[in-house]
């Protein structure tokens, strides 16, 4: 990408700048009011990219796989070497062979078996697993009358449920855990790519186990459906699952809940009972969705976006925050009100993600749960010292400190119909 020199306004803002910071929207207005709806951003030292802010600029760059491809091939930066194959940038944004790494038919041949798997989900099941499941986390630490709930909570939620749906036994998921945070996070090159190894490894086994005995579960349907042609593509449909789904979904309800402890709308409500969750849960995807920045689209030709001389290879970063700011789509208004969902947190166009109604269920269910079992509960600290994740791409409290006056977990023994919990 070429930014114009001499310009101060446009020297480039380091992307993790947008995710890491105690309030998004200055960090967004600023960026607005100096480059526009396409902003220059550093990615890491030396490597480039466009962030896509506008929301019909967005809406273009997604909805025109033609111009802008999801092929990680296609990137100059890497085709050039200024970005090595061990970059931390390569779990996210290098070309995998699987539904995302794809456009046209092949994308759509390997959406079509996720979209099915997803929509003979049963969400009242689904439901009580994840009331079941988060009661299950409450009771570990309902005796101390304090917790941190991204860590013993929402960090757990997302990945238990997620592998209930696929097949695993809750009792196995720590170990994904270990490699979903590995490549989810912003550590070294080296960690990113064991942690995509390890979880490949670990849903080899499982697949290998329901080949020889199929169940009521994703693996099963994937492995057996006629778009899949071979076991492989099913383990990597499996993965997109995992790692598109746990890392976010788990960001949603810890952004949901801090939202709810520290904003005098919503808290006032918890305390009182009036929870106000669904309202929260949108608030949250509007003006600072789990995926702030999502990678990316890859430019194939010389073209114009928003003001700006896009070159062939450019990245571009998909602002899906940064669109809440734009007053030509917003007609000056705060982007949030009450019941709109009129936002971008789900991206769009044939790569929009396919999970946004379980994503909800498990997300409303995990929120509602633990703010009804937990009586008296507050932030710990002051809502100014809350820190978070060092990554680029999502936005989650790294630490949710609480105490609470008592808790009643209820139901956290024994076993509920349609769970493997």
């Amino acid at each position: 990408m070429t930014v114009p020199p001499g310009d101060p306004a446009d020297a480039p803002l380091r992307l993790s700048a947008t995710t890491g910071c105690p309030d998004t929207w200055p960090v967004f207005d600023r960026l607005w009011r100096d480059h526009g709806p396409v902003a220059p951003v550093e990615l890491e030292p030396g490597v480039h990219a466009w962030l896509v802010m506008g929301y019909e600029e967005l809406k273009t760059v997604t909805g025109t796989p033609r111009l802008y491809s999801r092929d990680g091939r296609d990137w100059r930066a890497f085709q050039d070497g200024t970005v090595p194959p061990g970059s931390p940038l390569g779990p996210m944004m290098f070309f995998r062979d699987d539904v995302v790494g794809h456009d046209g038919d092949e994308h759509r041949r390997l959406r079509r078996p996720i979209e099915d798997a997803i929509a003979a989900v049963d969400h009242r099941r689904l439901r009580r697993t994840v009331e079941y499941l988060c009661r299950g986390l409450i009771g570990a630490f309902a005796e101390r009358g304090a917790a941190d709930l991204v860590a013993e909570y929402a960090e757990a939620v997302p990945l238990l449920a997620l592998g209930d749906l696929i097949g695993f036994d809750p009792r196995q998921s720590r170990e994904l855990l270990t490699a979903m945070r590995a490549l989810s996070g912003s550590g070294s090159g080296e960690d990113a790519h064991e942690g995509d190894r390890r979880l490949e490894a670990l849903l080899s086994r499982l697949l290998a186990a329901r080949r020889e005995e199929p169940a009521d579960d994703i693996a099963s349907l994937l492995l057996a459906h006629p778009g899949l042609r071979t076991a492989a593509e099913a383990l990597r449909s499996i993965v997109v699952l995992m790692s598109a789904g746990n890392h976010t979904t788990m960001s949603w309800i810890a952004q949901t809940l801090g939202l709810m402890l520290t904003d005098p709308r919503f808290a006032g409500r918890v305390r009182g009972g009036r929870l106000g969750i669904d309202d929260a849960l949108d608030e949250v995807l509007a003006v600072a969705p789990p995926m702030i920045n999502m990678p990316a689209r890859y430019a194939l030709r010389d073209t114009e976006l928003g003001g700006r001389a896009i070159a062939r290879g450019d990245a571009l970063i998909l602002g899906l925050a940064a669109v809440a700011h734009d007053v030509r789509a917003h007609a000056g208004s705060q982007f949030w009100q009450r019941g709109n969902r009129a936002h971008l947190a789900w991206s769009a166009g044939p790569h929009a993600c396919p999970a946004r109604d379980p994503a909800r269920t498990i997300a409303r269910t995990a929120v509602a749960t633990v703010l009804h079992a937990l009586r008296g509960v507050r932030l710990a600290i002051d809502p100014a010292d809350l820190e978070y994740e060092p990554s680029p791409w999502t936005r989650c409290p790294a630490r949710l400190p609480v105490t609470f006056t008592h808790a009643d977990p209820g139901g956290t023994h024994g076993r509920r119909s349609g769970t493997r919990a």
